[in-house]
């Protein structure tokens, strides 16, 4: 983990996700899937997946460089392919930046069930909150 936890507020608390790393352009979300993560068939939502790989890769691009700092940005865009599905068990998501622009930053996102099998993977494009292109962020 960083200097600097992540805050863990609002959807992302609500659903259970933990955040096991973070650091500079890296970011690793988990969850332990329960019942209320399941869709009609027994397995986890594509929903509760998605908004896995948006949290992790939102992450990714907002870990700061100052104690007490934080940064803020917004999807811009989130692409999905789910190939493979995951009844309840722990459930990883794993984003890295890969190129980022003055504005703008871009993940790739992989999600893999308690064996380490694959279950979705896709990418996303981010753009930081006036302030927070920076690594220092702003006063949190």
């Amino acid at each position: 983990m960083s200097v600097n936890e992540p805050h863990l507020e609002g959807m992302a608390a609500s659903l259970g996700f933990n955040v096991e790393q973070w650091e500079e352009n890296f970011a690793r979300v988990s969850l332990e899937a329960e019942d209320r993560h399941l869709n009609p068939m027994g397995i986890v939502h594509g929903g509760t997946i998605l908004a896995m790989m948006d949290h992790a890769a939102g992450l990714a691009g907002l870990w700061c460089s100052v104690p007490g700092n934080r940064r803020f940005g917004v999807t811009v865009d989130l692409d999905c392919r789910f190939t493979g599905k995951t009844e309840p068990s722990r459930v990883v998501a794993e984003a890295t930046v890969v190129s980022q622009g003055r504005s703008t930053y871009f993940c790739r996102i992989e999600v893999r069930d308690g064996d380490g099998l694959l279950v979705a993977f896709g990418s996303s494009t981010h753009r930081w909150r006036g302030g927070s292109e920076s690594r220092e962020g702003v006063p949190g």
